[in-house]
């Protein structure tokens, strides 16, 4: 039997910005916004731009007729730089992309279900969970000094992480339950939040005082997020992980959008709160944990993209296409500065904490200015 395929427009009653088209198969339907639809191929186009110029000036700088050339297997090339493109630079390049995404992304989802901006992984204590088990590795298992601990910083510091991310997840998601039902306040989750991630830190610090300052200043590389080594090793697996979580995180758009209402509206809309918070929540801490083991707890990415892309989309709910691409390109370009253009390297971390402190203080401002 055929399917029929309806494009309706918003009606004059309806509050929809411009242009805006429904696009409905049977029972499911598409909303088609042409603002988010040209913004993200934007996006599209600004990330592939920075990737190419992360693997032009990451390093010694290429031609770009050097780098397209490996990128298209040109054999005329010479191994030296089809090893430094393919094998040192675009490694480390997609784990920058794949991490920003996902803890942009991840960030959104929070946002949005703890309906406060201020909600970010961070807040929540997903990253300082991730923090505490990567610490232990390296502290406990002296990471990097070769035999048994050179195999724990390939694959147990990886997997510590995650494991810490989602341990620190769950106990907020018990911690946040009401009693007698299953449904979240977002008061209590970002104040349940708070603890966990002071908890978290805590312990993160009690480990360092046990190691000795090799294995300190390793574990602090880390917290402060850098994609130093990244290699395909990392960044196969990662990417084979992100991209079936962040079509995961595109089908709930609908939940995301109703979850911006207030629980009443939500109910009534047809949205399944008991069901759809914890979900929405546990997708998320998939996220964060996934971008926090690809390149460390990368501060404020969380925060400030998917705020950006709520404004410059000019909606209530930040489009989460548009929010990825603004992650990836975030992340990209500040490891970029960070790392090979300013006059000493830092961690890609201490660049994003840079620039994410001043927004972090003015929506402070903001929500101290607003009428009660």
């Amino acid at each position: 039997m055929s399917r029929t395929v309806t494009v309706l427009r918003a009606p004059e009653s309806v509050s929809l910005p411009q242009g805006t088209r429904v696009i409905r198969a049977g029972s499911a339907s598409v909303v088609l916004r042409p603002r988010v639809i040209a913004l993200s191929a934007t996006g599209v186009a600004v990330l592939a731009t920075a990737i190419v110029g992360h693997l032009l000036w990451a390093g010694r700088p290429l031609q770009l007729g050097q780098v397209l050339g490996a990128l298209a297997g040109d054999p005329a090339l010479s191994r030296a730089v089809r090893l430094t493109v393919l094998e040192f630079r675009l490694p480390r390049t997609l784990a920058g992309a794949v991490a920003g995404a996902c803890l942009a992304v991840a960030g959104g989802i929070t946002q949005t279900v703890a309906r406060n901006p201020l909600a970010t992984p961070e807040i929540l204590g997903v990253t300082a969970g991730a923090s505490t088990g990567a610490v232990a590795v390296v502290v406990l298992a002296g990471a990097g000094h070769g035999g048994a601990s050179g195999l724990a910083a390939v694959v147990g510091m990886p997997v510590a992480a995650a494991i810490g991310a989602l341990g620190a997840g769950t106990a907020v998601f018990l911690l946040t339950r009401r009693r007698g039902g299953r449904e979240f306040d977002s008061t209590r989750l970002v104040l349940v939040g708070l603890g966990i991630a002071g908890l978290a830190s805590s312990l993160t610090t009690w480990l360092l005082t046990l190691g000795d300052v090799t294995n300190a200043a390793q574990a602090l590389t880390w917290m402060m997020g850098s994609l130093n080594g990244r290699d395909w090793g990392a960044v196969v697996p990662s990417l084979l992980a992100a991209v079936p979580l962040l079509l995961a995180a595109a089908a709930c758009g609908r939940w995301l959008a109703v979850s911006s209402f207030d629980d009443d509206t939500a109910r009534g809309l047809g949205l399944p709160l008991a069901t759809s918070r914890p979900l929405l929540l546990g997708l998320a801490v998939l996220l964060a944990a996934l971008g926090t083991v690809l390149a460390g707890p990368v501060a404020f990415v969380a925060l400030m993209c998917p705020l950006a892309a709520k404004s410059l989309a000019r909606a209530v709910v930040p489009p989460l296409s548009l929010t990825a691409l603004l992650g990836a390109v975030f992340v990209v370009l500040s490891d970029l500065a960070a790392g090979f253009l300013l006059p000493h390297a830092v961690p890609v971390g201490v660049f994003t904490t840079v620039l994410g402190a001043p927004v972090l203080i003015v929506l402070v401002r903001r929500s101290q200015k607003r009428p009660a």
